[in-house]
């Protein structure tokens, strides 16, 4: 069976993500770094479904963690085939005169380092060179890396356009060894992410600046997440798809 890690995926897009992922047939590996609970509801609301799922801890930040969270994939004898770098913070909304190297490192941290070390050890397992079978792997940015987020997160914004940069860079770097790297770009989504940087409503405040007219859900996120990784984007790699109601 196939195996896929969906990283932050105890709430929000990770949760929609790995709900959808065990429905399409893959055995879900729900990453988790403090919410044990919520990663739990998750994998028994899966297996209630029929489906296969486990959850596995670890802060992405720190690089022992990832590589024992990926060694336990191993002893599992998890065939990885997809991963989603779904997993990001923010803060409370400030200025960046408020801002502190502590507060820019963090987010840098979790929101571009880990990615980075999931993608690395995703590599390993996936490539072709390594004797991998293939794979695919979708960042979660977010449409911050375009607009800027001024006022309220232009730190999580930079590690935003950071993570951007990944995918290009990497989709190229292994596109000949069977590996496929594609990102999404949400806008305003309805999920507690918003409650952490201060503003629970801030969708429905923004709501009239979206084309759209209305936020997304992280079902709709989920969707193109899944597509990406699906055989019916089997000739696309070093894509980004903007799912911000057109914003």
């Amino acid at each position: 069976m196939k195996t896929a890690l969906v990283t932050g995926g105890s709430r929000g897009i990770g949760r929609a993500t790995s709900l959808l992922l065990a429905q399409r047939g893959y055995q879900v590996a729900v990453n988790y770094h403090q919410r044990a609970a919520a990663a739990e509801d998750v994998v028994t609301l899966i297996q209630q479904q029929g489906g296969q799922a486990f959850s596995v801890q670890a802060d992405i930040a720190d690089e022992a963690q990832v590589v024992a969270m990926f060694q336990r994939l191993d002893t599992l004898g998890c065939h990885l085939s997809a991963l989603v770098n779904n997993a990001g913070i923010l803060f409370q909304q400030s200025r960046i005169e408020q801002l502190t190297a502590e507060r820019i490192n963090r987010v840098l941290a979790t929101n571009v380092t880990g990615p980075f070390l999931c993608c690395r050890e995703a590599v390993k397992r996936m490539g072709w060179h390594h004797g991998g079978q293939g794979g695919a792997i979708v960042n979660v940015s977010s449409a911050a890396a375009r607009l800027g987020a001024p006022e309220e997160y232009v730190d999580y914004a930079a590690s935003k356009g950071a993570m951007d940069t990944l995918t290009k860079g990497l989709s190229l770097e292994v596109a000949a060894q069977g590996i496929r790297v594609n990102g999404v770009r949400p806008g305003f989504i309805y999920t507690a992410m918003h409650a952490d940087g201060g503003e629970p409503g801030r969708v429905d405040r923004l709501a009239a600046a979206i084309p759209m007219q209305r936020g997304g859900q992280p079902e709709e996120i989920a969707q193109a997440i899944l597509w990406l990784l699906s055989d019916e984007a089997s000739y696309i790699t070093g894509s980004i798809i903007d799912a911000a109601g057109g914003r």
